[in-house]
Formats: C-alpha cells, sequence, structure tokens
C-alpha cells in the first residue's frame, strides 16, 4: 500500500504525542520530514508542541472515551501509540487501528501487552493491517540480533537474546510499565510453545567485551516472533541486564508477585497500590543524560546439543532515542508501502532482514 487511498492521502497519527516517548517521536517525525496529526487529550498542549515542531497538525482524543480515538483514523492509515501503561491505556489504540483498518505500532515493553496483540493477529490480516507491537528498544534490537544470528545458523533449534544499557535514564511511564507487570503473568516460547514463565525466572550470564555481565528474564516480543520467521526454533529466552544482586532480587520478587497476581483480590489491591505509587506522565532523562546513555543486544545461536553455533552483537544510543526514531522510521516505512505481509507481525517478518538492518542503523543501532 503507498501513501495514497482512492482519492485521500493516507496520513500517521501520533497518539500521545505530548507524552515523553510521544515528543521525542514527534520530533524524530518531524525530522524525517513525515507529514503526522498529533493527537492527545490536552487541546492547549497539543497546541504548544505543534509550535515547538514548526506547525503539525492536532486533534485532541482521549483513551476514556474509545470513540474520540476512532475518529483519528481512516483506512489505510498508520497509527503510533505511545499511551502507556498500555496494559492500563493501551487497548482503545489497538482497538480503533483495526476497526478502522489502519496500520498499528506501538512503544510497549509490556509482556502480556504485546501477547494480547498476537491474539488479533486473524483478525489484522482480515482487515489487511499490520500490528507492530514493541517497535522500539523494546523490542526491536532483539529481534534484529537473532534473525541476524539465525541467518547464518540453519541447525539452530534456541535462540537467546540479552539487552542492556550503559548509563541509563528511567522516565516516569517505563517505571509505570514495569510496575504494571509486577502481577501479571509472563511466558517464554518452550519446545515450540508458550508457556507461562515468571518474570526473572532465569538468570545468567553473557559475555560482553570481555566482561561476564549478569542477566535476568523477561517476557519479550522474541518469544512470539522469531519462531514465525526460524521455524526450526523450538526455545527462546531473552533477559535484561543488571547487577547481580538486583537480577537475583527480581527473581525472588516475581515469584512472589506471581502467587500475588494468580489471587484475584490480592492482584487487585496489588494494581492499586502500584497505581497510586507509580505515576507514569513525569517526564524522563534530559537530552544531556540520553547523550551520555548507551545501549547494546547480544544474540546467540544454539544448535540441539547445547552448542553456540552463531552470534550476533549489537551496539547502540540511548534507548529512548532509539524508540523515537525507530517508530518514527516504521511508520515512515508502513506509509510508503514497505511492510511485507499483513496481521500481528514481528520487525523481521514485517520488513525483512536487510531493510530493518538498514532501518535499526539509521536509528542508530549497528553491528558491533
Amino acid at each position: 500500500m503507498s501513501g495514497e487511498v482512492g482519492a485521500r492521502m493516507a496520513k500517521i497519527v501520533l497518539f500521545g504525542a505530548t507524552g515523553y516517548t510521544g515528543r521525542l517521536t514527534a520530533a524524530a517525525l518531524k525530522a524525517r520530514g513525515a507529514q503526522t496529526v498529533l493527537a492527545a487529550r490536552n487541546k492547549a498542549t497539543l497546541a504548544a508542541l505543534a509550535d515547538e515542531l514548526g506547525g503539525a497538525e492536532t486533534a485532541v482524543a482521549d483513551v476514556s472515551d474509545p470513540a474520540s480515538v476512532r475518529a483519528l483514523l481512516s483506512r489505510g492509515d498508520v497509527l503510533i501509540s505511545t499511551v502507556g501503561p498500555f496494559l492500563r491505556y493501551g487497548q482503545p489504540a489497538l482497538d480503533a487501528a483495526l476497526d478502522a483498518g489502519a496500520h498499528y505500532l506501538d512503544s510497549t515493553g509490556e509482556g502480556p501487552f504485546i501477547r494480547g496483540v498476537f491474539d488479533r493477529d486473524e483478525q489484522a490480516r482480515d482487515a489487511g493491517v499490520g500490528l507492530l507491537s514493541a517497535f522500539g528498544f523494546d523490542f526491536v534490537p532483539g529481534n534484529l540480533a537473532a534473525g541476524l544470528a539465525l541467518d547464518n545458523a540453519p541447525d539452530a533449534v534456541r535462540a537467546e537474546v540479552c539487552y542492556g544499557v550503559v548509563n541509563p535514564g528511567t522516565s516516569g511511564g517505563t517505571q509505570a510499565s514495569i510496575a504494571g507487570m509486577l502481577f501479571e503473568g509472563g511466558f517464554a516460547l518452550r519446545d515450540g510453545h508458550l508457556r507461562p514463565a515468571n518474570l526473572g525466572a532465569r538468570v545468567r550470564n553473557f559475555e560482553i567485551d570481555g566482561k561476564s555481565r549478569t542477566a535476568a528474564s523477561l517476557p519479550g516480543s522474541e518469544h512470539l516472533t522469531l519462531v514465525r520467521s526460524y521455524p526450526q526454533l523450538r526455545d527462546v529466552d531473552v533477559y535484561m541486564s543488571a547487577a547481580p544482586n538486583a537480577a537475583r532480587g527480581l527473581q525472588f520478587g516475581a515469584r512472589l508477585t506471581g502467587l500475588a497476581g494468580k489471587v484475584g483480590v490480592l492482584k487487585k489491591a496489588g494494581n492499586a497500590v502500584v497505581s497510586r505509587a507509580v505515576r507514569g506522565s513525569t517526564g524522563g532523562p534530559s537530552p544531556e543524560q540520553r547523550a551520555r546513555a548507551s545501549s547494546w543486544v547480544v544474540a546467540e545461536a544454539v544448535d540441539a546439543g547445547g552448542n553456540v553455533v552463531a552470534t550476533s552483537t549489537l551496539s547502540g544510543v540511548d534507548p529512548y532515542d532509539f524508540t523515537a526514531a525507530m517508530l518514527a522510521w516504521g511508520a515512515d516505512t508502513t506509509l510508503a508501502g514497505g511492510l511485507r505481509t499483513t496481521g500481528a507481525l514481528g520487525p523481521v517478518e514485517a520488513f525483512g532482514l536487510p531493510e530493518l538492518t538498514a532501518g535499526a542503523a539509521e536509528a542508530g543501532l549497528k553491528q558491533a
């Protein structure tokens, strides 16, 4: 599909434009020359952002009024949603895109929400649209690194992916997203099937630049996406690097919250406490802090005998800058007809490995 639908030009809509990630994404879209409708719930704040960017179309929409979100879209449009935490606020944008026949990208890192997007794969195919969830630092780099490794390892049956950030800063939205997952069930690909797996269920070390890095497992999009491009895979694990004590603490704490999450009244009470304690819209790292941060991801392809037969390492910029640039690239490429297929898609399946490699490099993530 090109950017033209009948006599109407399809458009990119950025929902959540005035939030921390939304503002960065709006600037990245502007830098690409992409004409974008900026959407959020506060008209005055939207107008100020549009002025900062040198002018842009704006529209008011709020997740508490799903009809206002649906009104943003027409068939063939591309919707970027940065409205999180996604388990709490993400559903209206996804529903609106599917109902309108619009392509959809989001910035979530919340495994349970990502899984919910993939549950709507058939609906997306019927609508002729692509759903690209977690299309930022969570979890494009791991998909790309794993794809590069697996392309050189046709006998691999397992993929192991680890993310790391140097000098990280954290936005209020990220903190709220992490907190919102505490009482939700995680998952991992085991023997070719998605199985329940607590956050931090596995802890292991990775060798990065000659140093041993401790990492704890988490539910990422790779569990859902990689097997679709590499059907020989039986197992996938995704990790985030952390200090050894933090990794073990996450493992222990997740066991407790996982048990509590299985009891309705405890889950409800826990989520209520978390939502009061952790507010999403509280800003994030400054430009100076982001300039000091960097990121890396390593992927290992493992054969049936447990041998690492291929590896791939990528290094890049601050995760927030990467997320904004990647969302802008993905939306712009989708609008131009760059999707290879429709449905709920992983990054490799959506664009192909060479194109994704080039797009990620443009966003600041390159092979080390």
